[in-house]
C-alpha cells in the first residue's frame, strides 16, 4: 500500500524543483570558482616562469664574479 496520498505529489515537486534550482546555482558557483582559480593558476605560472629567469640571471652574474674573482687571484 502506498501511504502517500495525491497531495504530497505538488510538495515533492516543489521540493524537487528547489533542490535542482539549488544544484544548479552551486554547478554556477563552483563554475565562477573555477574560472577564478584557472586564471590565478596562470598568472602564478606566469610569475614562477619570470622568478625562475631572474634566478638563473643572477646565479649566472654570481658565476661570473666568481671566475673573476679566481682570475684576480691567480694574478696576484
Amino acid at each position: 500500500m502506498n501511504n502517500r496520498n495525491d497531495r504530497d505529489l505538488p510538495l515533492d515537486a516543489a521540493r524537487f524543483t528547489a533542490e535542482v534550482e539549488e544544484l544548479a546555482a552551486l554547478c554556477e558557483r563552483l563554475l565562477a570558482e573555477n574560472d577564478q582559480l584557472r586564471a590565478q593558476l596562470g598568472k602564478l605560472r606566469a610569475e614562477k616562469a619570470e622568478l625562475l629567469k631572474k634566478n638563473q640571471l643572477s646565479q649566472d652574474k654570481i658565476s661570473g664574479m666568481i671566475t673573476r674573482l679566481k682570475t684576480l687571484e691567480v694574478e696576484l
